[in-house]
């Protein structure tokens, strides 16, 4: 039997896959034990460590920018909105969007798809641009080759610690982390309703990662992968029937070369070229291009 190294999370509308029902003959995962999942990119991206993986949409952007001979599945495993990932210290050091221009705000790395997804929001609805605001990471980018713009800067400080110290305006975190910190508040305070005039006004939720596969399987191998992404879908299709309606999980969860999510790959290469994430230019189809030939929806 085929075995198939894979990095992906054990996410509740992944398990039936990771389970092993359903699964197609011919094939068998050796799922790696990875937590958190952001730190398989790196090996992904460099050194091609697994046959699939998660990747956060930034540093697929980098990847194809650079080359790196993996293929991107339409699956979105994870996605969601970035309005409540901004966060400040409360109280009366509160400070709010217009007043980051010229201020140093924390991210853990600036090409990390929450940041890119947060500074486009902050671009679109807020007129603040990335180019005004000074990033301060404590990691670079996943892909080897990618470059930081002239404005991030690198730092080994804590990024709670430097905003607790008044050094940083603002800092780039997931809700479930930000909720065990006290003193800390949404940078966005109506982030709720602006999350939902987003959806209203887009129709879909921001993905954080999707999957990839190398390319050199996916040309060699199709019926292997399209056998995969069967399974892949069936497990999506499985669990998410029961999702209830309207969450945020079941909206951002989805697969196929759809509008929506070819419209959403065209937002997020437009904040990675306006935010200096990648240099060149792209097309959200030409995404899918090796999916679609040697794979397909059928």
């Amino acid at each position: 039997m085929r075995r198939l190294t894979a990095a992906l999370r054990r996410y509740p509308h992944l398990e039936p896959l990771l389970d092993g029902s359903p699964v197609s003959e011919g094939y068998a995962l050796d799922v790696a034990d990875i937590h958190p999942i952001h730190e398989a990119f790196a090996p992904m991206v460099r050194h091609l460590r697994y046959d699939l993986s998660e990747l956060a949409v930034a540093t697929l952007l980098q990847a194809i920018e650079s080359d790196v001979p993996i293929a991107a599945l339409p699956v979105v495993p994870l996605g969601n909105f970035p309005h409540r990932s901004l966060y400040v210290w409360g109280g009366d050091r509160r400070v709010d969007p217009a007043d980051l221009p010229g201020r140093r705000l924390g991210v853990r790395a600036y090409s990390q798809t929450t940041g890119l997804w947060a500074r486009g929001v902050l671009g679109d609805d807020y007129g603040v641009s990335s180019r005004d605001i000074t990033w301060v990471t404590t990691e670079g980018p996943h892909v080897a080759t990618a470059k930081d713009p002239s404005n991030v800067i690198r730092t080994s400080t804590n990024l709670v610690d430097a905003l607790r110290a008044g050094d940083l305006a603002s800092v780039v975190l997931g809700a479930p982390f930000a909720a065990n910190v006290d003193g800390l508040a949404p940078l966005i305070p109506d982030w709720e309703s602006r999350q939902e005039s987003f959806f209203d006004q887009h129709g879909w939720v921001p993905a954080n990662h999707l999957v990839v596969v190398r390319r050199d399987l996916l040309r060699s191998e199709p019926g292997l992968i399209r056998a995969f992404y069967r399974d892949l879908t069936a497990s999506i299709e499985a669990t998410m029937r029961n999702e209830p309606s309207g969450t945020v999980r079941g909206r951002a969860v989805r697969y196929g070369v759809a509008s929506g999510l070819l419209d959403m790959l065209a937002t997020a290469i437009r904040y990675a070229r306006e935010q200096e994430v990648i240099r060149c230019d792209l097309d959200a189809a030409d995404i899918f291009a090796d999916f679609e030939k040697y794979v397909g929806e059928s």
